[in-house]
């Protein structure tokens, strides 16, 4: 399979099994802005009517506060998903704390981890990418907690588009990456990038991708996307390999 970029192949060339993600419907308001922006259905919004106004304060400036006590958020804030919708909370440092003590898996709310692990060795072989049904070559795969099913997601210029993967075929790419054993439910995922060489595979926090998918949908340009959305995306990975992944000229709308 040749490096086709996202979008490609998910319209009348595609296999038939992406949907529109539609779901985050009951997420909390400040971080339904990130997983709108990856859907793609937050376009050219101004900033000020997705972020909480704070009134009388200097400038009267937008404030993000966590879905949980409404506190403050601080730059760089943690994340919970929802076990039950894999919603996208944003969680102040007290919450954080208090979900990272007690995340043993059984709770409702589920502390996105911050740790990102590039996976070194071969990679997939062309046979076992294409049982995924992927049609393109950028895309993050998470398993529920709940049922055990893979979803795979990938980004396009009309938002995050995802599909079921058969059980055999993961079984199929966990045999030739081990390390998908420390892949944790609803919380982190497996991202792929096969568009550029050599090919690169991680293991992140599933907010990342969220990220990715967002600077996708917001760089996209003609049908191809254009050069500087895959210049972006390769900053992107080459980020992840920094800890860096927010950069300044992405944080104003990239970051929950």
């Amino acid at each position: 399979m040749t490096g086709a970029p996202p979008g490609q192949g998910t319209g009348s060339r595609g296999r038939g099994t992406g949907t529109r993600d539609g779901r985050g419907t009951d997420t909390p308001f400040a971080a339904r802005r990130l997983r709108s922006l990856a859907a793609g259905t937050l376009r050219n919004a101004p900033m000020a009517t997705a972020r909480r106004q704070v009134p009388g304060g200097p400038g009267d400036h937008a404030q993000e506060h966590c879905d949980l006590c409404s506190a403050p958020l601080e730059a760089g804030h943690r994340h919970l998903v929802t076990a039950d919708t894999a919603a996208l909370m944003c969680a102040c440092r007290a919450c954080s704390l208090l979900f990272e003590q007690t995340d043993d898996g059984h709770h409702r709310f589920r502390l996105v981890p911050v740790e990102r692990t590039p996976l070194t060795g071969p990679a997939l072989p062309e046979h076992v990418w294409a049982g995924l049904s992927v049609p393109v070559d950028l895309a993050f795969f998470t398993v529920s907690g709940a049922s055990g099913g893979v979803t795979a997601a990938y980004p396009s210029p009309l938002g995050l588009m995802r599909s079921e993967v058969a059980p055999g075929s993961w079984a199929r790419v966990t045999g030739c990456l081990p390390a998908l054993v420390t892949l944790r439910p609803d919380v982190s995922a497996l991202l792929v990038d096969r568009v550029h060489s050599p090919h690169r595979y991680w293991l992140v926090p599933v907010d990342d991708c969220y990220r990715l998918a967002a600077l996708v949908r917001a760089h996209w340009k003609g049908l191809n996307g254009g050069p500087e959305v895959w210049q972006r995306v390769d900053g992107f990975f080459g980020a992840l390999a920094t800890d860096s992944v927010h950069q300044p000229e992405e944080a104003s709308w990239v970051s929950p």
